[in-house]
């Protein structure tokens, strides 16, 4: 697919009356297409691959998007025109029209032009004349004085935007995560404490190239859900099956947490609904302590119940454990 470098629209190819979902379904099926873990023979995947990134990091800004629609940005978020918006340009002797002047006067500047810009005093014109000349002291005004005596600073190349998922229990305990670049090299992602979905992490310097340098990469975390651990909090819950005998006699039974499995001791006469707690064995918060582990106890019968019934023979238990809910 050709693409326009100057046009995120293009890049995409999509219509600038795109909503949301169609930009993100573009970006989603051109990065799959030319990500460069699936394109190692093709050294021009990872550039075609950074420029669909940086044209849907732009899209999907609405502040960006509608600033490069009015053409205040370009394609890679820096300004446009610095007189966008005054009127005219260079015309004749002055700026606005023919004669000299503002806003088309004979005459040269006068302080009552600027009425309607915040007025002639605290006006400082080096901004104006710098995005004009480049900065620096080129250019003098009828009195004498410098503009631009400060060269503001190039500007950075734009962030590259990546979306990593990561598996529930690595995020619970912080495991370095291996991500792919859009130059094509790999690092490992060490993940910060309270990481939650949607944290984002910021890796300097490994954005587009621009004049000033390298833009950032900005990493948003996914985070995977788990057959049978769900998050709550800091801490991490599991629904525990044990058999009614296990639930009877007691004894040690195995659990699997997010570190590896434990042994569990279950008292004799435990009731299924218990909850018993493995401390440590939850998320990392921000001050680096750990959540728990919450495994509520479960009692499993067997599919097939004629054997425990023979056992129990003429034995029933006639409490009524409903009698606290008034029935």
């Amino acid at each position: 697919m050709a693409m326009n470098s100057t046009d995120p629209y293009s890049t995409l190819g999509v219509a600038r009356g795109a909503s949301e979902k169609e930009i993100k379904s573009a970006y989603r099926k051109l990065a799959k297409e030319l990500h460069p873990d699936r394109n190692q023979d093709n050294p021009k995947a990872a550039e075609r691959f950074s420029k669909v990134t940086q044209a849907y990091d732009l899209l999907s800004d609405k502040d960006k998007r509608a600033r490069f629609d009015r053409g205040e940005i370009d394609a890679d978020g820096n300004p446009s025109n610095p007189f966008a918006g005054m009127g005219g340009g260079f015309n004749g002797g002055g700026y606005g029209g023919p004669g000299g002047g503002f806003g088309g006067r004979s005459g040269g500047f006068r302080p009552e032009d600027l009425q309607g810009m915040g007025g002639a005093e605290g006006i400082d014109l080096s901004d104006l004349f710098e995005g004009l000349f480049g900065g620096g002291s080129r250019g003098r005004s009828s009195g004498g004085g410098d503009f631009g005596q400060q060269r503001r600073p190039s500007p950075k190349g734009a962030d590259i935007v990546y979306r990593l998922r990561v598996p529930f229990a690595d995020a619970a305990a912080l495991k370095p995560q291996r991500i792919t670049l859009a130059d094509g090299k790999t690092i490992d992602l060490k993940l910060a404490p309270g990481l939650e979905e949607g944290t984002q992490m910021r890796l300097k310097g490994k954005g587009q190239q621009g004049p000033g340098g390298a833009g950032d990469g900005i990493v948003t975390i996914t985070i995977d859900p788990h057959p049978f651990f769900r998050r709550e909090g800091d801490n991490v819950r599991l629904e525990l099956p044990i058999t009614l005998s296990e639930a009877v006699a007691g004894g040690k039974v195995k659990v699997p947490t997010v570190d590896g499995p434990v042994m569990l001791t279950i008292k004799p006469g435990t009731s299924s609904g218990t909850t018993m707690r493995l401390g440590g064995k939850g998320f990392v918060k921000k001050d680096g302590s750990r959540g728990d582990q919450l495994v509520t106890l479960e009692i499993d019968l067997p599919d097939n119940t004629a054997e425990l019934a023979e056992r129990l023979g003429d034995w029933a238990d006639n409490r009524n454990p409903r009698a606290r809910f008034g029935v």
